[in-house]
């Protein structure tokens, strides 16, 4: 089991260095993110927002990551690092104005911002790590970068059951939070190009803006379509199941802000666990299995947490959650293997405006359901069904990717 979560040891101590600095980019999202489902109720009681209503503002707030191909086509032109360390700056501040919003519309916005850069963050932090890190290794170093993230994850949690003695309240969370990034960017400001994307620039440098586009939907069809399919009918309705898993715990079953932070704490060490076991076995027996199994565990699991009790109910957001880090990784190490340098970040976008729009679709139409069936537990176990509308694309449209090399 060890051999699961030991470093590789083909990396040297300059690689290690890396991976944590751009691990860095999913601690501090999913944090941000993590603290927007655990305080949802909080937020809804100080802006009085309606039941039917929290849906449509979840998924305005994250319509951020759409805006966020422009800064893929940046990325594509002008490097990595630089934007790594602007995106983490617009990440704090937007974090910060979020603890000092004073109507529903400036929450909204702030939140918007942050998804456009915590989209960024990670997309480029996931690209830097497949170019940098050996074939055998790639899914191994994208389950690490994801299981930062469940850190982050995590930290919310344990500040979340505190919530009611913080000064503000949820807003102190976001303020909290903002602070340490700052730190990370200037740690960040020595960072390295990409080595793949500087032989690319050399290759060609006088590539017009649009050619990532270009050489995606003239050459990579078939993976786009695959990459399409496959994140709007799985994220269509994650969206939802996540966000409102504390509201749910707290209304329908009686959950503390304590208990709650508790057993996100517990399902946050096994999404760890799961990032790093989906990246080595997706290493060991491909992506594409290890893709599928993912989905259908995922859809099981959120089905039976919301229409469970008792000692079933953790069990099931345990299996959920694992499920779903499993998903995110293969489908992120992916993604960035089925496309060649020159179009890599702006692909990997694609496919996160693909789970936006859909993500975004699915909130919609949850508000819509909770009328017509008048729980959201109803309403999500209907959504949820929708993600094994996956599984046809992974087996027949989605080219095996593991252990090949990347161009």
């Amino acid at each position: 089991m060890s051999l699961l979560f030991a470093t590789p040891a083909a990396l040297g101590a300059a690689e290690k260095r890396l991976l944590l600095l751009l691990a860095t980019a999913f601690f501090v999202g999913q944090y941000d993110m993590t603290i927007l489902t655990l305080a949802l109720p909080n937020v809804q009681d100080s802006f009085s927002i309606s039941e039917e209503s929290l849906g449509q503002l979840l998924g305005t707030a994250r319509l951020g990551a759409l805006p966020a191909i422009l800064l893929a086509l940046l990325a594509d032109r002008v490097g990595r690092r630089r934007l790594l360390v602007v995106t983490l700056l617009g990440l704090s501040l937007s974090a910060v104005a979020t603890g000092f919003a004073q109507t529903v519309t400036q929450f909204i916005a702030f939140q918007f911002c942050a998804r456009l850069f915590t989209t960024t963050e990670e997309i480029l932090a996931v690209i830097y790590a497949l170019e940098m890190l050996p074939s055998r290794h790639r899914g191994w170093g994208v389950g690490f970068l994801a299981a930062m993230g469940a850190l982050g994850s995590g930290l919310a949690a344990l500040l979340y059951a505190g919530v009611d003695f913080l000064p503000g309240g949820w807003r102190a969370l976001y303020v909290i939070g903002a602070l340490p990034i700052l730190y990370v960017a200037w740690l960040r400001r020595k960072l390295p190009e990409s080595r793949m994307y500087e032989q690319q620039i050399r290759n060609n440098q006088q590539a017009p803006f649009w050619q990532p586009f270009a050489e995606i939907f003239l050459n990579h069809r078939r993976a786009i379509l695959a990459v399409a399919l496959i994140s709007t009918t799985f994220w269509f309705q994650i969206s939802a199941s996540l966000n409102f898993i504390s509201k749910y715990l707290q209304e329908t079953h009686s959950y503390s802000p304590g208990q709650v932070s508790s057993l996100f704490i517990i399902a946050g060490l096994a999404a760890i666990f799961g990032n790093i076991v989906a990246g080595r076995v997706s290493d060991a027996i491909g992506r594409r299995p290890t893709l599928a199994a993912g989905i259908a565990v995922n859809c099981t699991a959120f089905l039976l947490f919301y229409n469970s009790s008792g000692f079933l109910l953790p069990l099931a957001w345990i299996a959920a959650l694992f499920s779903f880090f499993v998903v995110d990784v293969v489908a992120n190490a992916t993604t960035g293997e089925l496309f060649p340098t020159r179009c890599r970040s702006t692909a990997s976008t694609l496919r996160t405006i693909f789970s936006v729009t859909a993500g975004v679709a699915g909130l919609t139409l949850e508000g819509s359901l909770y009328t017509q069936l008048g729980s959201h537990a109803a309403a999500i176990s209907l959504l949820t069904l929708s993600s094994l509308l996956a599984l046809p694309a992974v087996a027949l449209l989605l080219r095996e990717t593991a252990n090949t090399d990347l161009s």
